[in-house]
C-alpha cells in the first residue's frame, strides 16, 4: 500500500483526475494531497519548517470535509514519516482522534508504536501484515519506500531487524534522497559496528553521514 495514496477513502477519484471521462475530483482532495506530498517530503529531507507549513495546509483542507478518519489517516501519515526516520514519539496528532476513528486507524496507530495486538492484524494495509511478522523478505518486496521504511522501523523497535533490513533500509532512503531516515538508519549500523568492534566500518559509516548532513550555507568564506 502507498501510505500516502491511501490516506483518502476517495483515492478512486484522485486516479481519474487525468481522465477527461472521470468525475472531477473535488478540490480539497487535490490540495490535501499535494500539501501532504510536499510535507512527507521536507520531513524526509530535514526541512522541519516547510513540513509545518504543509501539514497545516493538508489538514485545513481535510478538516472542511468534518470526517475523523481522513484527518486521523493525515495525522498518521505525518507520524508514519517519523516512524520510518527512527522517531519513536507518541503520535499526538491521532491519540486526539482515537476515540471516533475507525478500528483500522487505531490497529496502524499502535502498529506504528510497536504495540499492535495480534487480533487486529488483518486490520493493517495487506503489504504491511507479512512484515509485521518479522518477516524480511516482505519488507524488501513493499514498493513503496516511505511504507518500505515504516515497516522496516517497526521491526527495529521491536528488535527484529536483521542487517540484511537494516541495509534495505540506508539503501531505500538514499535512493531517495531522504537525508533524515538515512541518516538515522546510517547512525544504527554505526553503533552496530561499534558494539561488533568494528572500528573500520564504523569509521566509515560515520564519513557517510557527514557527507550525507545538509551543506550549512552562509558561513564566512577564507578571506582573499
Amino acid at each position: 500500500m502507498n501510505v500516502l495514496t491511501n490516506i483518502f477513502m476517495a483515492g478512486a477519484m484522485l486516479a481519474l483526475a487525468a481522465c477527461s471521462s472521470g468525475p472531477k475530483p473535488a478540490d480539497w482532495q487535490l490540495e490535501a494531497k499535494t500539501a501532504a506530498e510536499r510535507g512527507v517530503a521536507a520531513y524526509m529531507e530535514g526541512n522541519s519548517r516547510v513540513e509545518a507549513v504543509e501539514f497545516a495546509r493538508a489538514l485545513s483542507e481535510v478538516s472542511s470535509t468534518g470526517r475523523v478518519d481522513l484527518t486521523a489517516r493525515l495525522e498518521l501519515l505525518r507520524c508514519a514519516s517519523r516512524t520510518a526516520s527512527l522517531v519513536f514519539a507518541p503520535c499526538a496528532g491521532f491519540e486526539r482522534l482515537r476515540a471516533d476513528a475507525p478500528a483500522a486507524e487505531r490497529a496502524y496507530a499502535d502498529y506504528l508504536a510497536g504495540r499492535l495486538q495480534p487480533q487486529d492484524l488483518a486490520l493493517l494495509p495487506t503489504t504491511q501484515r507479512a512484515a509485521a511478522t518479522g518477516d524480511a523478505a516482505a519488507v524488501k518486496a513493499i514498493a513503496d519506500p516511505l511504507s518500505q521504511l515504516v515497516a522496516a522501523a517497526v521491526l527495529f523497535q521491536r528488535g527484529q531487524a536483521s542487517p540484511a533490513i537494516l541495509q534495505q533500509a540506508v539503501d531505500t532512503a538514499s535512493s531517495q534522497g531522504w537525508r533524515r531516515p538515512l541518516l538515522a538508519w546510517l547512525g544504527v549500523q554505526a553503533q552496530l559496528a561499534d558494539k561488533a568492534g568494528d572500528v573500520e566500518a564504523a569509521a566509515r559509516l560515520r564519513r557517510r553521514m557527514i557527507l550525507v548532513e545538509p551543506v550549512k550555507t552562509g558561513a564566512a568564506g577564507p578571506r582573499p
